[in-house]
Order: structure tokens, then C-alpha cells, then sequence
């Protein structure tokens, strides 16, 4: 294979990655982040392949990205579809959990972000009207490949994967284990 092709090769994966990013609706920046595409050309292909061929329903968000990690232990349902996520995010190899040890961190690369936008396309068929944007998935990633703040756990009774705040005291319960708000602790 000459280098041209293999150059070619790699150009084409990160437009292909860029305009998937663009489809999931995620933030000029995160693009540009993952692909290393300039803001310049992802607006060209924005207008490119998505305004100008009729498919102009993509919203184009503005602003800073979401950064808070908690988001995703806020509700039972948060947890639960952080848990979905991160599963599909496992086995799709663009996480590890190994006890013990600090997980792969996802660093913003073309392959990984191809597997991203794979893993969140397969979390938005799996589960029935989706909460967690595109950027959340994003935040939700590299949140657990830091291993700090979120991290991948067991709930205490079931063994189901759970995604824990690792700077809270209590236990890791998924959602069918967890009590009722106003129920007594299972024991």
C-alpha cells in the first residue's frame, strides 16, 4: 500500500466520523476535538452533506459542552441509562473496567471516536426515547476513562453494572435493587 492510500484512508474516516458527530448533534468543538478537523471545514460540511442535501433537521448547538460528571447519577433513570451506555461502550472495547486499575482513557482519536459514535447509535436503539445527548455520551466517556469522579461498579445485591459516584458514600445499587423513595434500605 502506498502512503497516499493509507493517507486517503485516514482523511475519509475522519470526515465520514465527523459527519456522524454532526448527525448526533454534538458541539463544533467536540469535533474538532475527536477528528482534528478545523472548525472551518466542519461548517463546510455541515452545509455540504447535511443543509444542502435536504437533511437540514440537524440542530447545531451552541455553547459549552456539558462538564458536569453527577449529571449522571442524579435520577434513577440517569443511572440506568449511564449503565446502558457504559455496557455498550464495554463491549465495543472503547472502555475497559479492570478492578483495581485506572481504566484505558479514551483519548479524542479517529478510531475511538468512530467506536463512540457505534456505541451511541447502538445505546439510541436499545433504549425507548433516550435522555442522554450526544455530548453527555461524550462526557459520559471520557468521565470514566479519568477514572476521578465516575467509575464502573457492581450493584451490591444483583451484581448488575452500575455507574458510581465515586466521591459518594453510599452503596451501589442498580435501579430494580434500589429502594423506593420512602421504603426502608433492602438488606
Amino acid at each position: 500500500m502506498r502512503l497516499t492510500e493509507d493517507r486517503y484512508s485516514r482523511d475519509r474516516l475522519r470526515l465520514d466520523v465527523a459527519i456522524r458527530f454532526i448527525e448526533n448533534e454534538a458541539r463544533t468543538h467536540t469535533i474538532r476535538t475527536w477528528t482534528g478537523l478545523s472548525d472551518d471545514r466542519i461548517r463546510k460540511l455541515y452545509k455540504t452533506y447535511l443543509a444542502d442535501a435536504g437533511r437540514g433537521t440537524v440542530v447545531r448547538h451552541r455553547g459549552r459542552s456539558p462538564h458536569q460528571a453527577a449529571h449522571f447519577t442524579r435520577t434513577a433513570r440517569l443511572r440506568h441509562e449511564s449503565a446502558v451506555f457504559a455496557s455498550i461502550c464495554l463491549m465495543l472495547g472503547l472502555a475497559r473496567a479492570q478492578p483495581g486499575q485506572a481504566l484505558r482513557r479514551p483519548l479524542p482519536d479517529v478510531q475511538l471516536a468512530a467506536l463512540l459514535c457505534q456505541a451511541y447509535e447502538a445505546y439510541r436503539m436499545l433504549v425507548e426515547r433516550p435522555i442522554i445527548s450526544f455530548e453527555h455520551a461524550v462526557l459520559l466517556v471520557t468521565s470514566l476513562g479519568r477514572n476521578e469522579e465516575l467509575g464502573y461498579g457492581q450493584c451490591e445485591h444483583c451484581r448488575a453494572l452500575v455507574i458510581v459516584d465515586r466521591l459518594s458514600l453510599r452503596a451501589a445499587q442498580c435501579g430494580s435493587c434500589a429502594p423506593a423513595p420512602g421504603e426502608p434500605p433492602r438488606p
